[in-house]
Order: C-alpha cells, then sequence, then structure tokens
C-alpha cells in the first residue's frame, strides 16, 4: 500500500505516518553517569506515551527504528541487554497495546533474531491484528539497504518462476515487495538527539517525506513536542515536485 505521487494531496494537513528515529538513549544515560541500558530502558518507557498520543493528534501510523542492521556491531553486553529489553518489552506491553487498539508489526530481517524474540513478535502481532486505532510499526533488525536488497531477491524470483513479466516493472512494482507493503509511505520521519542523517531508514519510502532534526534525546522526547512538531508538520507547503498555479 505504498504511496504514489497521486495519492498525495498537497495542503496543510497533519501527518497520517509519522517514522521515528529513536536516537539519544545512551548518551541520555552516559550523562547522568549510568550504563547506556538504563537510556535504552527509558528510551522504551517514552514508547508508550508517544503511542498513546497519536489519536489525538491525527496520527494513524508510527513507525519506530529499534534496532538496525548495523547496531550488531555494538559490545555483545549491550546487544544482549537490547535483545531482553525488546522480549521484556514485548511481553509487558502486550496487553495494553491490545486494550488501546493498536495494531502492531515488525518490520526488518527476523533470521538473526532469537527464536524466543521471533515467537513474542508473531504473537504480538497475531493479538493485535484486529485493531485499526493505531498502527504501530516496529523496525528491528532492519535496514533500508537490506530491505531493498530482500525485495529485489522476491522480485527476480518472480521473474524467474514466471510469475511476474519484467517488461511491466516499473516504480510501482518494488514497494509491494518491501516489508512495509502493507503500509503507507511516511509523511514526516523525526530524528531525535541532533544528528541529521537518516541512517539507512526507509530508504524508499520517505522520498517525499518532510524531516525533524532535534535536538532532544529520545528519553526526553514528550508528547508535548510531539503535538508541537505534528503543528509545524502541518504549516508546510507540500507540492510534490508540483508548482503552484
Amino acid at each position: 500500500m505504498a504511496t504514489t505521487d497521486q495519492d498525495k494531496t498537497p495542503g496543510n494537513n497533519g501527518p497520517r505516518h509519522v517514522a521515528i528515529i529513536m536516537d539519544g538513549n545512551g548518551r541520555w544515560a552516559t550523562m547522568r553517569g549510568r550504563p547506556r541500558l538504563f537510556g535504552h530502558h527509558a528510551g522504551a518507557r517514552r514508547v508508550r506515551e508517544i503511542v498513546e498520543a497519536c489519536p489525538d493528534l491525527g496520527v494513524k501510523y508510527l513507525t519506530i527504528f529499534a534496532f538496525s542492521t548495523e547496531n550488531w556491531k555494538r559490545t555483545q553486553v549491550e546487544v544482549a541487554g537490547l535483545m531482553m529489553l525488546f522480549r521484556r518489552y514485548i511481553s509487558k506491553e502486550a496487553k495494553a497495546l491490545l486494550a488501546k487498539g493498536v495494531r502492531v508489526r515488525f518490520i526488518g530481517d527476523r533470521v538473526r533474531l532469537d527464536d524466543k524474540l521471533v515467537a513474542l513478535m508473531d504473537e504480538l502481532e497475531l493479538l493485535t491484528s484486529h485493531n485499526d486505532k493505531v498502527h504501530l510499526t516496529i523496525a528491528l533488525n532492519y535496514g533500508g539497504r537490506d530491505e531493498v536488497a530482500r525485495a529485489t531477491k522476491r522480485l527476480a524470483q518472480d521473474v524467474a518462476d514466471g510469475r511476474l513479466d519484467p517488461a511491466s516493472v516499473d516504480e510501482e512494482t518494488l514497494p509491494k515487495y518491501l516489508d512495509t507493503c502493507v503500509l503507507p509511505d511516511p509523511d514526516l520521519v523525526i530524528r531525535t538527539s541532533g544528528e541529521a542523517r537518516i541512517s539507512n531508514f526507509l530508504l524508499w519510502q520517505s522520498a517525499y517525506a518532510e524531516y525533524e532534526f532535534i535536538d532532544t534525546l529520545w528519553p526526553d522526547f514528550t508528547s508535548e513536542i510531539f503535538a508541537d512538531l505534528i503543528e509545524k508538520f502541518g504549516a508546510r507547503d507540500r507540492r510534490f515536485g508540483a508548482v503552484k498555479a
């Protein structure tokens, strides 16, 4: 369901789909003399507040970058702690997400994740599959280039098997093979912590997204800050390559 230019309507409406690069957990903890995992736990608690703020702000889809394909390069202690945190978050938040009408999806390559975590992910997706108030997508072991490579392999296999005519392949074809194929493209991408790069996040999908790079570290990112960015988005003039008459 990737959005095309024809699906986008220029105007001052708020974002329907917001994607967030949740950065700064480690620095937040270090500034307080605590281990990096302390910051990751604080960041996980912040997710609930932002998810709960979405309906009142008109945000139907929220995608958060939890763990990248490059994050495996961190210390074994931090990676193991993050994996434990993900398992704990899913187990702890499942009932609340279900009760609040949140549908959860995971994107990314699950092959490298441990079986217990994958089972919890599958269970949460199934448990919330009938919810429609907010669509929360969690990018876990996700990288934009990796996603495009995996999608291209599937597309190539369909061509090889005769299910897809190569002459019919255009820019609308590949999105059908992406992890986000059932989601609209993001309207707004936010990165916290003062870094001004997208770090391999939703490379294809964010071609026409608006960006906000803010200095706030993720554990300090409140619903009030979120609301301010949503309001600021509404004042932007989004023409998608067109010009006003």
